[in-house]
């Protein structure tokens, strides 16, 4: 099974996306369904998709669980940490679709959000549950998000979009703080995110990742419908194959699909 390890899905109606600015970002200025989605998994030659939240509401969270697409694997969510996490579970668990859950902390008021004990006491509570929490970070948190993962060794971590390389103004500092991650057994990565660089960057970044966490513990993920801001979906998958065309077979479906399907669970489902 192949596997896109990020994507996303919004109803502007009841999921506002005020960060999308029309003048700028005219390729996703509009809603993406369920049937876009399997749309661009058919054009990427894909088995399947993870739908990860792009807000910070359990009512959007509970949304994208009641889509009925069997191409959907699962939905990395949100709950609040800092609450009792047990109920808000209990109360998104009706489908069986959900696989993680995420914050966006790269844009938390709090930059140190991730190390606040309450948090902490969540992580705990998603590693009882059997849930990973999804890192969608700025560069300058990976050794903060380095420290929480050390401490939480039950739960399971996945890297976004390679720590946020692509914004990353020191790559040595970035190889620094994704490297102290890849340390860590209970932490994996997506190479995803990228879809703005060029192949010989690409290239480099990917290699950097494989060196630290190697093939099975990478997955794949286009981003989309963000991609289509680059050349799209499919060529983003294109680029990303011809890099790892060099590993072995076994290592390349790792990144394709067996990741992702091992992580989150997907097998099961």
């Amino acid at each position: 099974m192949t596997v896109d390890a990020h994507v996303h899905l919004w109803d502007r109606a009841t999921d506002p996306q005020d960060w999308i600015e029309p003048a700028t970002m005219p390729a996703i200025d509009r809603d993406f369904g369920a049937p876009d989605l399997v749309g661009m998994l058919d054009e990427s030659g894909v088995d399947r998709a993870v739908v990860v939240q792009a807000s910070n509401s359990a009512a959007e969270t509970g949304r994208l669980l009641a889509l009925d697409e069997p191409r959907i694997a699962g939905v990395v969510g949100w709950v609040d940490l800092t609450r009792d996490v047990a109920p808000q579970l209990e109360e998104l668990a009706g489908s069986g679709r959900l696989v993680g859950i995420r914050h966006l902390v790269h844009i938390d008021p709090d930059p140190r959000w991730l190390g606040r004990p309450e948090v902490g006491r969540g992580l705990d509570a998603l590693a009882h549950a059997g849930l990973g929490f999804d890192l969608v970070l700025r560069a300058h948190q990976l050794e903060l998000a380095a420290q929480v993962a050390n401490a939480h060794p039950a739960t399971r971590f996945v890297v976004d979009h390679l720590g946020g390389v692509a914004e990353a103004d020191d790559r040595s500092a970035w190889e620094s703080g994704l490297r102290s991650l890849a340390a860590l057994p209970n932490v994996v990565a997506k190479v995803s995110g990228l879809w703005a660089f060029g192949e010989g960057e690409l290239a480099r970044v990917t290699a950097v990742a494989l060196d630290a966490f190697g093939a099975d513990r990478l997955m794949y993920g286009s981003d989309w419908p963000l991609a289509r801001m680059g050349g799209g979906a499919a060529a983003w998958r294109e680029a990303v194959v011809a890099i790892i065309g060099a590993l072995s077979a076994a290592e390349r479906e790792q990144i394709l699909g067996g990741t992702a399907a091992r992580h989150y669970g997907l097998a099961a489902r």
